[in-house]
């Protein structure tokens, strides 16, 4: 079995600026909910960061969203 790597265009990308991380920080520690629990904040960061992926940068948006979940 041989084994390729995938070319760099192709691959997922998995690093982010530390402008970027800051602003990931902020949307999480604005976007806070009383009782929330660890799944809940886990679900939460990963709704930052799924839609930032998908193009969505805005702060304000971003927290918005934060608080809802991910359309399907």
């Amino acid at each position: 079995m041989s084994w390729r790597k995938k070319p760099v265009s192709n691959i997922s990308r998995n690093t982010f600026t530390p402008a970027e991380t800051a602003l990931f920080g902020r949307v999480f520690e604005s976007g806070r909910v009383d009782g929330e629990t660890e799944d809940q904040k886990e679900a939460r960061a990963s709704r930052i960061l799924a839609n930032y992926m998908a193009g969505i940068t805005d702060e304000t948006e971003l927290i918005e969203l934060s608080r809802k979940p991910l359309g399907r």
